[in-house]
């Protein structure tokens, strides 16, 4: 994945949640833009969540990016899926 598709889809208007997909297998989920921020460098990422941990997340280790169908997560807006 590039920063500018991870951009392109925190940028979206209107924003829909999204998943980024990892190279360990697992994903985590961006449910609103106000929950991730960029590095200056703009090669990682945090994301926080409900529960006021968070992930920090070097986009070269991203693997694929998903667009939740329905614009909302699945669940309680767990972190992992």
């Amino acid at each position: 994945m590039t920063i500018a598709q991870v951009r392109k889809l925190y940028e979206a208007w209107p924003f829909k949640p999204f998943r980024l997909k990892m190279a360990a297998g697992h994903s985590v989920v961006v449910p609103h833009p106000e929950w991730m921020s960029f590095s200056p460098s703009g090669r990682t990422i945090i994301v926080h969540h409900r529960d006021d941990d968070y992930d920090v997340i070097d986009l070269l280790l991203v693997t694929a990016l998903k667009v939740e169908s329905n614009g909302k997560t699945k669940g309680n807006g767990s972190k992992r899926h």
